[in-house]
């Protein structure tokens, strides 16, 4: 696919950050003897990929806002357009020495996500859309699974950790989707877990507490895909909320079922 001047700035960046990313994990996995090592390392490793992307970013489009996940919105001069970027989603995984973690950049024009690219550097797959365009990845076309029965379904969400308050609301999803379904899935890194059901490999996944940076390009991947994608609670706002849930056309109203009968 040929893309935009904005996609290919996109990709360039994702790409740079991501092999960065890449070339530090290497040494993550020598340290994981060491906890506070291993997690000062990565601290580090995440600073300078947050450079590379916003010297990238920003110097190709400098009145672009900027919006980085763990950082104060910077608004820009054009008030319609702002970069959204997450620097290491699965930031856990990458920490553990687990090959599964993503970087994530979209961009928003008058609140409308219009392009989105997600980058797994260990796999070499950068998953990218813009509006009208479809979804691809690498040099294939992206589209969602045909599945339309729940017990022939794979999911994915998040788990609940240490701290978090959505526990009970989680444990009644799954009571009602494990015996349903042909699994759920955990994998620690949700632009990948919406790039996932974009490409097929997963047929929905749903999620609660999430960090508008580490949604927004999964967004316009999975509808550019032909899935259909949603806040959790009718009528809600799924960026500023947090809450999405997404499945192919034909599972989704029994996916949603599932999920929203709480």
């Amino acid at each position: 696919m040929q893309g935009s001047a904005n996609l290919n700035v996109m990709i360039k960046a994702a790409r740079k950050a991501g092999r960065s990313l890449a070339k530090d994990f290497r040494e993550i996995e020598h340290l994981q003897t060491s906890v506070k090592g291993a997690g000062d390392f990565a601290r580090r490793a995440v600073t300078a990929v947050e450079g590379f992307l916003r010297e990238d970013l920003m110097n190709a489009r400098p009145s672009y806002g900027w919006l980085i996940k763990g950082h104060a919105e910077t608004e820009g001069k054009d008030p319609t357009r702002r970069w959204i970027v997450d620097p290491l989603d699965g930031a856990i995984n990458y920490l553990h020495g687990l090959p599964h973690f993503a970087v994530s950049i979209a961009l928003e024009h008058k609140g409308e996500i219009v392009s989105g690219v997600i980058y797994d550097p260990s796999k070499d797959e950068v998953f990218f859309a813009e509006k009208g365009q479809g979804a691809w990845m690498n040099e294939g076309r992206l589209r969602v699974s045909g599945r339309n029965r729940l017990i022939d379904s794979t999911f994915a969400t998040g788990l609940p950790a240490s701290g978090d308050s959505d526990l009970p609301e989680k444990l009644q999803d799954l009571a009602r989707i494990l015996p349903a379904s042909a699994g759920v899935r955990h994998l620690g890194a949700p632009s990948l877990d919406l790039a996932y059901v974009a490409a097929g490999r997963i047929d929905g996944y749903w999620e609660r507490n999430l960090d508008i940076c580490e949604l927004s390009a999964g967004i316009i991947v999975v509808r550019e895909a032909g899935g259909l994608i949603e806040p959790l609670k009718v009528e809600a706002d799924m960026r500023a909320d947090g809450e999405v849930i997404c499945a192919n056309e034909q599972l989704f109203n029994l996916f949603a079922k599932a999920i929203r009968s709480i």
